[in-house]
């Protein structure tokens, strides 16, 4: 009875997926502040063209560079688990799989899109990298994926998660990053926040808003902005998630997978484990494929489908999403990976699709659930991963309900060893559940008032 599955090198994929190429109905471009379209040009100052390209791509496959797969390689194929312990715990006669991203060089998936992003920016000639990040996994990612490339990084990290998570500026700076809380005085983005509220615990879309700026202000025009979710090119490195736990699978002898879950904040590691199987239900498999947020930033099960910019400062492009508004401010729960206003548009399409489907839960049943995770398959996971468990434990219940064998697949994206400080508030009974009220939805979405809304269809 194996309880661990690892592909040899040579069965690593060499192609990412694109799911833009597949879906049912051609993804709403990005616009500009005249409201049309953005064209190439108008991202050449934030991102490489190279990563424009690939952003705007609609082919189905794009070849992943040897160079990106030789430093993968030093940690994926990454194993896809059978957790026997905690469905023996559960009772379930579900058969539950967890595709392990803990295992990667900073304990998450990000690195997946960091070496290729560090990859492509050097391959143009970048010399430095401006970056956003929550919890600190992307921080810590694209810190590492630089060192590799000879990359100069500097990364704005959301100030209560710097607070909650001080080792992850240690990694950061280990890897030869600078780290900055957010909001900082070093951009006119952060100046502008503290002057309207000095004790901001900062958010996504504000460090998105400071890294952009400095990016773009940058005279030798040798600084692009890099990050971790929301953008097609993002979710399209991750992609080998998935297809990697496909091969895996298939050699265990599942022929069929029931349901594919993963938690979801910008979308990076939903659509890394979920796109190659959204290609399959595309195509006419029965699969249920759920996304899990947080009950206090439910961007999904409670946003409406805008156009809306990604930060604060509305630097960015409008995209067509669900958004709980830019100027939203999440609660700080220890999730800081999925405190995020918006959601990647190919994420938001497929929940508009019916392709996926979105579920939040209260951060007491994550942790509990992470507990059990443990305790039974040993392995601490991320906070923001628990959400995924918590929702597998669900449908796994439900499994022993029925009385009906199902196949439940979920992404582990990251292990839990720097978020400790969470498992400790949460055993001394100091968190608590925090739901959206109507109140600061209404008041979150004010900020959408004037600005393009997507065309029905």
């Amino acid at each position: 009875m194996s309880n661990r599955t690892i592909l040899a090198d040579h069965d690593i994929p060499r192609q990412w997926y694109n799911l833009a190429a597949d879906l049912p109905h051609a993804p709403l471009p990005p616009l500009g502040p005249d409201g049309n379209p953005v064209n190439p040009q108008a991202l050449a100052a934030v991102f490489p063209m190279n990563l424009i390209e690939q952003e705007m791509s609609q082919e189905r496959w794009i070849s992943i560079p040897d160079e990106v797969l030789e430093i993968m390689l030093r940690y994926r194929p990454t194993p896809l688990h059978r957790a026997r312990a905690l469905e023996s715990a559960l009772g379930t006669p579900a058969r539950i799989y967890f595709k392990n991203e803990s295992v990667s060089p900073t304990g998450s998936h990000k690195v997946n899109t960091a070496v290729a992003q560090a990859f492509y920016n050097k391959a143009a000639g970048v010399k430095r990298v401006t970056s956003e990040t929550g919890a600190g996994q992307w921080g810590s990612s694209i810190a590492f994926a630089c060192s590799q490339f000879g990359l100069e990084c500097k990364v704005y990290m959301v100030k209560v998660s710097f607070q909650q998570k001080p080792f992850r500026k240690v990694m950061m700076n280990t890897f030869g990053a600078e780290c900055v809380p957010s909001p900082s005085s070093e951009t006119n983005a952060g100046r502008a926040i503290l002057a309207a509220d000095p004790g901001s615990g900062g958010s996504l879309g504000i460090a998105i808003s400071e890294a952009v700026e400095a990016a773009v202000s940058d005279p030798s025009g040798r600084t692009r902005y890099t990050l971790g979710s929301v953008l097609n090119h993002v979710l399209l490195h991750q992609t080998i998630i998935g297809l990697e736990a496909k091969k895996q699978l298939a050699a265990l002898g599942e022929r069929k997978v029931n349901q594919v879950i993963a938690c979801v904040g910008g979308g990076s590691n939903f659509a890394g484990i979920a796109f190659p199987f959204i290609q399959d239900k595309i195509n006419g498999s029965q699969i249920d494929i759920i996304a899990v947020e947080p009950a206090s930033c439910p961007t999904l099960t409670r946003g409406p489908y805008v156009y809306d910019h990604g930060d604060v400062a509305g630097l960015t492009p409008l995209l067509a999403m669900h958004s709980l508004g830019h100027t939203f401010m999440p609660d700080g729960i220890h999730a800081g990976g999925l405190r995020y206003h918006g959601m990647a548009p190919l994420v938001s399409q497929t929940v508009m699709e019916g392709l996926t489907r979105a579920v939040s839960l209260q951060q007491l049943e994550c942790f509990e659930s992470a507990l059990l995770f443990a305790r039974t398959e040993g392995i601490i996971p991320a906070p923001e991963s628990s959400h995924a468990i918590a929702q597998a434990i669900r449908e796994a219940r439900q499994a022993k309900e029925e009385g009906k064998e199902r196949v439940i697949l979920f992404n582990l994206s990251g292990h839990g060893l720097m978020d400790l400080n969470g498992y400790s508030d949460f055993m001394e009974g100091k968190l608590v559940d925090h739901e959206l009220s109507r109140e600061a939805l209404a008041q979150g979405l004010t900020c959408l008032e004037g600005l393009p809304v997507p065309a029905s269809r």
